[in-house]
């Protein structure tokens, strides 16, 4: 198994920070944290306001099953009145070089 990288990048619904969308985010925080491969996230914010949201995951398998769960199961969560779907971008990759 390889570690997988989970990269999502949108833009903001309009009147939104984001401290808005990191707030909007309790519940997914919580259901990533149960997940099976689930090994850490980081949400970022560029200069033009793009929301970059990373997520490691032991296996792009277990990503995309986490990210099936994001659309059904957590179908209700206040995070995606956050956001702008018409700038959704989302891929899952395995990692192939780690350096530390």
């Amino acid at each position: 198994m390889s570690e997988a990288l989970e990269v999502t990048t949108f833009r903001l619904a309009p009147g939104l920070t984001g401290a808005d969308f990191v707030a909007a985010n309790e519940d997914i925080n919580a259901y990533l944290l149960r997940q099976r491969g689930f090994r850490w996230r980081r949400i970022t914010m560029t200069s033009d306001g793009t929301i970059i949201d990373v997520i490691a995951w032991e296996s792009a398998a277990d990503g995309r099953r986490s990210a099936s769960g994001i659309l059904t199961e957590m179908a209700d969560s206040p995070v995606h009145d956050t956001i702008d779907q018409d700038t959704v971008e989302f891929r899952i990759a395995p990692v192939l070089q780690q350096t530390t």
